[in-house]
């Protein structure tokens, strides 16, 4: 189409500016005071193919005046040659004029032909006087974005040179190629452009449309002498293209040395033609010769030009033919536009200015018009509006023909909808797009019978899309504005052109402050979209300015929901001055979900005295299977309440809602009862729908002919509607349309429903307040129904009461659960509901739901509405709020795009939990309402998906100073390499400082925090919302180690049975105890007759012995019944079972306790036996021994602890006096096998609270042994060490002599392949702590074959004593020192060694293969991977050692507490017990300081953890705890645990106890 340059040199000559990029500045200067600079600003830019030099930035393109004023941003353009990717930047000033300081925050620099934009963050002075003194400074990129790229354009414009041929208007021009189109382009310059015989050249930046085919050109007809005669157009764009390059021939053999002088013949020779791929300049030339002006040749401002060369379009001339409607009002007076698109492009928008009627758009009018443009081909659709001026814009537009002059063509475009601000969506615009001429037909028939309302909205529903549109108007003073709003849609096919926004569903005075603005936009086939403009035109006074937090567009029909961030001004006074803006969905905000459908629904109202209603009506459609819509409501306003559903009426509505699928099985209808008159005679409903294959539509009808009244009928307000008929609508091959109807024969029954609803018989059971219910069966719901009517009590839901009510509704198979709730209002609101039983009278069938809870705003968890299955249901039980669960995770799925492969390694990945914590800066603007998200990245690039940490009180984002814990669960990625931390703000409002971050995780037993102190922010730091941290910047701690353990609680069936208190559970095993943990409640666990199974991270101390289980009393209902509980290890597949059967309460059952504890059974067998403790308590021998105080007591053994027993019912009545045996029993208490300590304890009141206690002697009666536990010492505040408590050594503990020989038993693992055995003998030395062991040998012979595949071989050895072992020498030798001749290798996986005397446990996961040497200094090194110790060993190192503890408060303003401290230290040897840290006379806690505390505790072996934690007494009780230091005094070891958190209920995240694990 275009001629095509082939010349190089052209390209060097002519079109410098086509190979020069621009460089597009935006430099923002801080809001700090004096931030202004009146000097001379320069910049250089350093690329990867060199630099620009220095260049100052003279003018800019948004013309602020005065440039760089305080907060305000300055966009320059420089143009030079291509440097490529920037690298880094050089910005300073000439440091001149009265104030030449500058305060620089921040330069991003757009690059559109590189598609590229690079953010420069400063926050730094520029100034002598400021800072470091420097006026210049190189700043370096941040971030790097990709934004949509462009191509440079040359645009020359030849104006005639004819009398009064120039023009003063705007001009604009729009380019159209083969691969799309440009946006509208405006020609400017600061010259005065388009004068008489001149030729303008303009350098236009835009979307790379391929080979050119049209061009249009226009202006807005403003300014005096706005004619213009337009000669000819020419636009160059540089494209690729095989040109043919001259080249001189190479001779190898010439001398070259030569003659330089030669003929000319010669030196033609010696050069050849070569066809070569380079960039060349590509001219299109358009020639015009016409006039655009209103007063000259057809009056035209608009012309479309073909390209000179053009043979395949040529210009065209369509009869547009408008028919407006003929309701009251139709009409307008407004200016009317319209663009018209077909297969070659569109007609940009045109008005529609003359027309056959003098009066155009006059009601029940045909005007038509004439409309020139280049062909469009076959149409496709129509855009059409009005700009509202005028008095009664308001526009019922019928519908629009076309005829296509060129073939006779015509097009029908059916709207009949309102085109005004106060009728129907409120839109000023539609897309239309063209139908059948047999639906048109259709509709003609029908309107001669009468029916005037025959429409094709559905069809042109289903072809084009609505966008709701949600605009947020920011928090700020004066963000409001009174100015028009304009808006303009971008997909990828095309933009819906200008939309006015000027009917808001939300509010009559449209954007104000804080305010969310709802509109309603419909467009046809733009594709995805990219971006949208929105802008204002400034009018409206002093108060025009606006600043826009947020765009949300959600299209229902494609299932998507964006969000486009804004947080800026559009203001001239504010910011860079624009009052426009191009807006971009930010990806981590998407929300994708099902696509819905459209629905016609017309509601015909029964032509019966009274029969109209105002209410608000409402209706849900259901398909098979219980699959449902939500529930619409019809009318958006009140205006639309008082006009639709009169008397006699049809009101037809186009929804869009879940595709229910192939049956809608039944339809629920009904209203609100409000409004003057909201009695309603239903008459029927009928629901058309496309079909889903080919041409046509399905009508189902739902006859009704009933009252929704409460004072008519049966007094229901909702009605449940079956299918009559269905009518089938198809086109035809011949074009004619096809009706098929049929009637339905196997609709589902409309059932009656008896509703029982007990009241509970308890104090302050009943309600007055509204209740409202929702039956559900498999097929389907009833939907809300208010229990208005009880039909035996006058005055409902009294205590103790049954009510029974009667639900009418079609039938909905087997009942499995109902919602309740009430509305909280009246009086005394709160209820206590028993049970509901729920009988369906056609099938005699009755469902129990036992319930007995509160719905209450003030007893348990403060729910009025909850959810209940059905007696024995066995299915998934969903809590209330499990829908907001699922919308997230739709976020979550749509955040993490990736390639199927991908997802399909991922899916073999098992999920595991991490534990984040993160902590909110205190700085201003610190906070954040932004979602956070974290990403774990492994070894192996193995990622999780994004981790949104969501607050679980639906809490939105983090406040200054705030500490906030998650549980996240996330794909195992092994061992953790990285973690990125961001959050989806994209504006510069949405900033977060961050101070600390960590994650933990419990299966790996490994914690990292990360000390960030960094925003994430668009205007702070360096501008990054998201960052990665290594983990090797971070600070490792060592914790726990966790398996992830199924717990299935099962509540009995008894009444009442059900419990809202705390539940705390410890579990004991052979390897130590769980600290005591709470067991979430988590809405609705732990009801009456219920199995409720959860996840939950449990130390590594398997196998299981015995659980204990807790409850406070707290809470409406402290009491429960628990049946069992059962421990199922997800990663071995242990199961443990735990019976009780029994109450857990201070009131009910034979035991009377909040305690219970529970033996474990696996595999049938019971890991702990009852048996009955004898206590007997000696008193010391000196004066003042005895106590009056209450004394506690806990025995510890192999399988836990007995937990706290009060050492209150004696065999005296005086207990604890001096010289006396005080004998306790404890009968029912699960053994511990052999005992290791006690720990001893008494509460200090009392005339003399203090004791001295000689020993203790425990006897355990199933196995007829007493352990001994002596004692010797005070436990008084007065005397001693002034501790009263004290924790006992068994003395039973034989102390065996370890530095003789003891025996060690060594079981090897042999790998299970086919070369991992040897036939020849193996060598081990153990490395110890003591010493090194000789060399055991391992001897295979051909009696006795070891080292087989897959075979486990045990040998043992005697030695001396190693102390614990660190380390294996494993080596493989031939038989009888023969030599080796081939290389053969043993395979070892695994070694463990015990030793035998104390039974303590090594085990080395070796995994390697061993090679055969004759050599014995050849041989492979293995560390000891897990060293389990035994209880003997443990309780043999059971020694009294006095431990240096010291507390350092924080260096912060009230750091310093007055509450009493308490600290729990934790050690591979078991706990301290909780001890509180006090001092005499001395004010501990203070800020700043150090205080240091002497404990006397049984050796606690390796340390772990420590607990600290206050009790919030005092006048000033926030902590800011700095670190605790922890010595042992007997080997000197020091063990740091830093903190840096406060303890404090209203700081950080409430807390007053921290769980702080050791430095390394």
């Amino acid at each position: 189409m275009g001629r095509s340059s082939v010349n190089w040199f052209q390209l060097e000559k002519a079109c410098v500016s086509l190979v020069d990029v621009s460089y597009h500045i935006a430099i923002k200067t801080g809001s700090v005071s004096g931030a202004s600079s009146d000097s001379r600003v320069f910049v250089k830019l350093y690329g990867e193919r060199g630099d620009t030099g220095k260049i100052t930035l003279a003018v800019s393109d948004n013309d602020l005046r005065n440039y760089f004023e305080t907060g305000r941003i300055d966009i320059f353009t420089i143009e030079t040659f291509d440097i490529g990717k920037i690298n880094r930047l050089l910005i300073g000033h000439t440091n001149e004029g009265l104030r030449a300081g500058w305060f620089l925050d921040s330069v991003q620099i757009s690059v559109p032909v590189q598609g590229k934009q690079y953010m420069f963050p400063s926050h730094r002075w520029l100034c002598k006087d400021e800072a470091d003194g420097k006026v210049e400074v190189e700043i370096y990129p941040s971030e790097t974005l990709d934004m949509e790229k462009l191509i440079n354009y040359e645009v020359s414009v030849v104006t005639g040179d004819v009398r009064t041929s120039g023009t003063n208007a705007n001009v604009f021009c729009q380019i159209y190629g083969d691969d799309g189109k440009t946006e509208v382009l405006p020609l400017k310059s600061r010259s005065n452009n388009f004068e008489r015989g001149t030729t303008e050249i303009f350098k236009l930046e835009a979307q790379d449309v391929g080979k050119i085919y049209k061009l249009r050109l226009y202006h807005d007809g403003r300014g005096i002498g706005d004619g213009w005669f337009v000669e000819s157009v020419d636009i160059k764009r540089l494209t690729t293209a095989v040109v043919q390059v001259e080249v001189k021939r190479e001779d190898g053999k010439k001398d070259k040395k030569k003659d330089k002088k030669k003929k000319k013949k010669d030196e033609e020779e010696e050069v050849e033609l070569v066809e070569e791929l380079r960039e060349v300049v590509e001219t299109f030339s358009f020639p015009c010769n016409r006039w655009l002006a209103r007063d000259e040749e057809d009056g035209e401002i608009v012309v479309e030009l073909l390209p000179d060369d053009n043979e395949d379009l040529e210009v065209n001339s369509y009869e547009v033919h408008v028919f407006t409607g003929h309701p009251w009002g139709a009409g307008t007076d407004a200016k009317v536009y319209i663009n018209v698109y077909g297969e070659n492009g569109d007609t940009g928008e045109r008005r529609l200015r003359k027309s056959n009627n003098l009066n155009k758009f006059e009601r029940g009018q045909e005007d038509m018009f004439s409309l020139t443009a280049v062909d469009l081909g076959a149409l496709k659709k129509l855009r059409i509006r009005h700009d509202n001026s005028q008095a009664g814009a308001g526009w019922f537009l019928d519908r629009v023909e076309i005829v296509d002059n060129k073939d006779d063509t015509t097009y029908f475009f059916p709207c009949k909808r309102w085109l005004a601000v106060d009728e129907d969506d409120g839109q000023l615009a539609r897309e239309l797009v063209p139908v059948d001429e047999a639906f048109m037909r259709k509709g003609d028939d029908e309107d001669d019978d009468g029916d005037s309302d025959a429409t094709l909205g559905l069809e042109q529903k289903a072809m084009s899309t609505t966008y709701t549109v949600r605009i947020k108007t920011g928090e700020k003073k004066y963000a409001g504005t009174d100015a028009n709003v304009f808006m303009t849609l971008y997909g990828t096919k095309d933009d819906t052109g200008i939309i006015n926004l000027k009917a808001s569903k939300t509010h009559k005075n449209k954007f104000e402050r804080g305010m969310i603005d709802e509109f309603t936009v419909e467009a046809v086939d733009i594709g995805p979209l990219k971006k949208l403009r929105i802008g204002h035109d400034n009018r409206g006074g002093g108060s025009a300015g606006w600043f826009l937090d947020w765009v949300e567009i959600d299209a229902p029909s494609l299932g998507q929901k964006l969000r486009f961030q804004c947080g800026r001004w559009l203001d001239k006074g504010e910011d860079d001055g624009a009052i426009s803006r191009d807006l971009f969905p930010n990806p981590l905000q998407t929300q994708l979900y099902t696509p819905f459908v459209p629905y016609e629904i017309k509601i015909s109202t029964s032509d019966v005295f009274g029969a109209g209603t105002d209410a608000d009506v409402f209706v849900v459609l259901y398909g098979r299977d219980g699959v449902c819509t939500q529930q619409k409501r019809l009318c958006v306003n009140k205006r639309e309440r008082m006009m639709y559903f009169e008397r006699g009426a049809e009101d037809m509505f186009i929804v869009e809602l879940e595709d229910v699928g192939e049956v809608i099985e039944k339809l629920r209808i009904g209203h609100d009862n409000r409004g003057v008159n909201p009695g309603w005679h239903l008459d029927r409903v009928e629901i058309r729908r496309l079909l889903r294959k080919g041409k046509g539509s399905e009508t189902v009808i739902f006859p009704c002919e009933r009252w929704l009244a409460k004072s008519e009928d049966d007094g229901e307000t909702v009605r449940e509607l079956v299918p009559s008929d269905i009518i089938t609508e198809k086109l035809s091959r011949d074009g004619s349309l096809k009706i098929n109807e049929v009637e339905v024969e196997d609709a589902l029954e409309t059932h009656t429903y008896k509703v029982s609803v007990m009241t509970g018989d308890v104090y302050g059971a009943g309600t007055d307040a509204n209740v409202f219910l929702t039956i559900y069966g498999e097929l389907g719901d009833t939907g809300e129904r208010k229990l208005s009517k009880s039909e035996n009590n006058t005055n409902k839901f009294e205590r103790g009461s049954v009510d029974k009510f009667t639900i009418e509704a079609v039938d909905l198979g087997q009942v499995f659960k109902i919602k309740i709730r009430h509305d909280n209002s009246m009086m005394s609101a709160d209820w206590y509901l028993d049970q509901v039983e729920v009988l369906d009278v056609d099938t005699e069938e009755v469902f129990l739901f036992l319930c007995e809870r509160w719905l209450s705003r003030k007893r348990e968890d403060r729910r009025i509405q909850r959810v209940f299955y059905i007696k024995g249901y066995e299915g998934v039980r969903e809590t209330l709020n499990v829908k907001d669960k699922s919308t997230l995770k739709s976020v979550d799925n749509n955040m993490n795009k990736k390639s199927k492969k991908k997802e399909e390694e991922e899916e073999e990945l098992p999920v595991i939990p991490y534990h984040v914590t993160l902590c909110t800066g205190l700085e201003r603007d610190a906070g954040t309402t932004s979602r956070a998200y974290v990403i774990i990245v492994g070894a192996n690039h193995g990622r999780t998906d994004r981790l949104w940490l969501d607050p679980p009180d639906g809490r939105k984002g983090f406040r200054a100073g705030s500490l906030e814990n998650f549980e996240c669960h996330g794909s195992d990625v092994g061992e953790i390499k990285k973690v990125e931390l961001g959050h989806d703000g994209a504006t510069p409002e949405s900033c977060w400082l961050v101070d600390e971050l960590s994650v933990a995780v419990p299966t790996k037993g490994v914690k990292y925090i990360f000390a960030c102190a960094c925003w994430l922010a668009k205007d702070r730091g360096d501008g990054l919302t998201a960052r990665v941290f290594n983990v090797l910047d971070a600070e490792a701690v060592s914790i726990s180690q966790k398996v992830i353990y199924e717990v299935t609680v099962v509540t009995g069936d008894v009444q009442n049975a059900g419990t809202d208190t705390e539940i705390f559970m410890t579990v004991f095993g052979a390897n130590g105890s769980t600290e005591e943990m709470l067991l979430q409640k988590n809405e609705d666990r732990f009801e009456r007759g219920q199995e409720d199974t959860f996840n939950m991270e449990i130390d590594d101390i398997a196998p299981l012995r015995k659980m204990r289980l807790r409850i406070d009393g707290s809470g409406s209902r402290p009491d429960w019944f628990l049946d069992t509980v059962t421990l199922r290890n997800l990663t071995t597949g242990e199961v443990s079972a735990f019976t009780y059967e029994e109450w857990l309460s201070r009131t009910r059952g034979p035991r009377r306790t909040m305690i219970c504890e529970m033996a474990a059974v696996v595999d049938e067998e019971t890991m702990a036996e009852l048996t009955t403790y004898v206590i007997q308590v000696k008193t010391g021998d000196v004066a003042g021994a005895g106590t009056d105080a209450n004394v506690w007591v806990i025995v510890f053994g192999e399988n836990g602890d007995t937990g706290t027993l009060a050492l209150k019912e004696c065999n005296r009545s005086n207990k604890f006096e001096r010289k006396q045996v005080d004998t306790f029993r404890f009968p029912d208490i699960l053994s511990l096998g052999d005992l290791s300590k006690i720990r001893v304890w008494h509460d200090n009141t009392g005339l003399a609270p203090g004791w001295n206690l000689d020993c203790i002697d425990v006897k355990d009666e199933l196995m007829d042994k007493t352990f001994r536990f002596p004692c010797d010492r005070w436990l008084a505040k007065n005397d001693g060490d002034g501790q009263i408590m004290r924790e006992l050594p068994c003395a039973n503990n034989e102390h065996l002599d370890l530095d003789e020989k003891t025996r060690y038993e060594i079981c090897v693992t042999t790998g299970d392949a086919a070369e991992a055995e040897t036939k020849e003998n193996v060598w081990m030395v153990l490395e110890g702590r003591k010493g090194c062991s000789k060399e055991f040998f391992m001897e295979n012979s051909s009696k006795k074959r070891r080292f087989m595949r897959g075979n486990v071989d045990s040998f043992e050895f005697t030695s001396k004593n190693l102390g614990d072992i660190v380390s294996i020498c494993v080596g493989h030798t031939s038989k009888e020192g023969k030599k080796v001749k081939t290389a053969l290798h043993w395979h070892v996986v695994e070694v463990v060694v015990t030793e035998r005397e104390l039974g303590n446990k090594y085990i080395f996961h070796c995994d390697a293969s061993v090679p055969l040497s004759a050599k014995r200094d050849n041989f492979l090194t293995f560390e000891c991977t897990k060293a389990i110790e035994s209880f003997a060993s443990k309780s043999r190192g059971l020694v009294p050692v006095k431990y240096e503890i010291i507390v350092i408060t924080g260096d912060e303003k009230g750091a310093g507490t007055d509450a009493n401290v308490f600290i729990t230290v934790f050690g591979t040897n078991g706990d301290s017990g909780r001890r509180r840290l006090r001092q005499r006379f001395r004010n501990l806690f203070e800020r700043d300081r150090t205080d240091r505390f002497v404990l006397e505790m049984l050796d606690m072996g390796e340390l772990q953890k420590v607990r600290v934690e206050h009790d919030n007494s005092g006048l000033h009780t926030s902590w800011l705890l700095d670190r605790v230091e922890v010595t042992n005094t007997a080997n000197g070891v020091t063990t740091i645990f830093l903190c840096g958190k406060w303890l404090d209920t209203k700081r950080a995240d409430g807390r007053i106890a921290r769980v702080l694990y050791p430095k390394y």
